[in-house]
């Protein structure tokens, strides 16, 4: 497969023995290579179950899955999960072994010689944001938001062409969270993997997901879309309660300050006492800055520093009475 796999669930059904109900019934959809699907829904939707098909941790009952047009079913077990990075919200990381060797798991069951086993981990230490002594450290001696660095370098060790996801950040603090989400992100503008992502967190759905798979009891597809789309055009009553009656803030997290048509700066008062706004920043992160200062208005900067305009909280609400 490609440095990054199209994902295609083709009316995928799973019924465990012994039960009537389906807990995924007639589920389609495709994901383009290196992009971000993540699954959401309420408890007991199937989500992780959809997920854990793709490197059959559990068997279909029927339909089919593909992985850059070639079917999952028939192929080796062992061999296709060594193909996918898999990464989960317990990290899952072996306590009586080192960082380093964790990493390494998957490169040395696919017979990898040592110096490019040493090589990659070092090389992944630093793509997660961790310190080359960091190797020799053992899972205990790792903060939780460091295990979970460590969990995803695992998972990208072999350089998989599709990563699994499942609530890798759901065990986490919030603020510790928030940096991981930020962090993955960045590194996936770097590797462009394809990433099947569960959560049960629709605001981390719409920040983390190029697209979104929401999922209703019973395993049926509600809606399959942009988060954008999502937002702005819910496809019924289950999919609008489900993303919530705060969408058009959620709406605000998607647009980047430096896409609104910005005042010009006039006059030395416009700059005077006023908050300094990221041009890069959401619009949501830029509106809470703007209360938390007390100002109605705040001067917008570029990474140099180098001021853009001024955004204020009027221009924001205008925003979102007419969207883009």
């Amino acid at each position: 497969m490609s440095s990054a796999a199209t994902v295609e669930f083709a009316h995928v059904a799973k019924r465990y023995p012994g039960r009537e109900e389906y807990a995924i019934r007639d589920l389609s959809f495709t994901v383009p290579a290196g992009e971000v699907c993540v699954l959401v829904g309420p408890s007991g939707c199937g989500k992780t179950t959809a997920m854990r098909l793709v490197n059959r941790m559990i068997e279909l009952t029927s339909g089919d899955i593909l992985l850059d047009g070639q079917s999952i079913l028939g192929r080796d077990e062992a061999q296709l999960r060594r193909e996918i990075g898999y990464a989960i919200q317990q990290v899952g990381l072996f306590p009586h072994v080192n960082v380093g060797d964790n990493i390494a798991t998957v490169p040395r069951l696919l017979g990898w010689d040592k110096p490019r086993i040493r090589a990659r981990i070092e090389e992944l230490l630093e793509l997660v944001g961790l310190e080359p002594e960091m190797r020799r450290r053992y899972p205990a001696q790792l903060s939780g938001g460091q295990r979970q660095r460590v969990g995803v370098a695992r998972a990208l060790a072999a350089d998989p062409p599709l990563m699994l996801m499942d609530e890798p950040f759901g065990a986490i603090d919030p603020i510790t969270r928030a940096r991981l989400q930020d962090e993955f992100l960045r590194l996936q503008t770097e590797i462009r993997k394809t990433v099947l992502f569960v959560t049960h967190d629709i605001d981390e759905a719409i920040k983390m997901g190029d697209r979104i798979a929401v999922l209703r009891h019973g395993g049926e597809l509600a809606q399959f879309a942009t988060p954008g789309e999502l937002l702005m055009h819910p496809a019924d009553e289950f999919v609008e309660q489900f993303v919530g009656a705060d969408r058009a803030l959620k709406r605000l997290a998607l647009t980047r300050v430096r896409d609104l048509e910005l005042r010009v700066l006039m006059s030395e008062h416009d700059r005077n006492g006023h908050v300094r706004i990221a041009a890069d920043e959401s619009v949501r992160d830029a509106l809470a800055k703007l209360l938390q200062s007390g100002r109605q208005e705040g001067i917008v900067v570029d990474a140099d520093g180098s001021e853009r305009g001024v955004i204020s909280i009027d221009l924001i609400s205008r925003s979102l009475e007419n969207p883009a």
